[in-house]
């Protein structure tokens, strides 16, 4: 299976360095020197790794061949694709690859079906499930250990306890003062 592990950036130096978007919470395994990784285009690669090193809280590879700053650049935007095998886990007890997650149903702790992932953005502060409903409209869901309380594989799905306002249009808002009213408990 190919997953894509980071996005070709601008090209650092003069060397042949370049910067990369880092897709993968293993790179020291998948952007290691001698890593040999596809690309997409396809045309660019496939391109192996011969140094990496961290400049400035940025990741920097130099590729075998790429020896100046023009032929670094010509590489922009590239996707670089590392093979995983389908059955491999990640080293941590609670982390997944991508396509463990996509298409699971998302339902509710209580049982109510939300939808199913059909994509994961990666942003800077969180992960979020891209759900698709039986409607056809997307809700997003942050993927964050008080939201997404289990993750059954087996079952392929995503238990979620969502905070009101988050799957439905409508914010539930209530206060202590209301919800003591309503329940016949009055101060005195």
């Amino acid at each position: 299976m190919q997953l894509v592990v980071a996005r070709i950036g601008r090209a650092h130096g003069i060397k042949g360095e370049v910067t990369v978007e880092v897709r993968t919470d293993e790179p020291e395994l998948r952007l290691a020197p001698g890593a040999v990784l596809m690309t997409d285009p396809a045309s660019t690669g496939p391109l192996t790794i011969e140094t990496g090193r961290v400049h400035s809280g940025r990741l920097l590879l130099r590729f075998e061949g790429v020896k100046d700053r023009n032929a670094a650049e010509a590489l922009r935007n590239t996707l670089l694709i590392a093979e995983v095998d389908p059955e491999a886990l990640p080293e941590e007890e609670d982390e997944y690859y991508d396509h463990q997650l996509m298409d699971l149903d998302v339902v509710t702790k209580e049982g109510v079906e939300v939808g199913r992932i059909t994509e994961i953005s990666h942003l800077p502060s969180q992960d979020l499930f891209i759900v698709e409903r039986a409607d056809g409209s997307e809700v997003l869901i942050p993927f964050v250990e008080s939201i997404v309380i289990e993750i059954d594989l087996e079952e392929q799905r995503a238990v979620i306890d969502p905070p009101p306002g988050l799957i439905d249009d409508r914010a539930e808002i209530a206060s202590s003062r209301d919800a003591a009213e309503g329940s016949g408990e009055g101060g005195s």
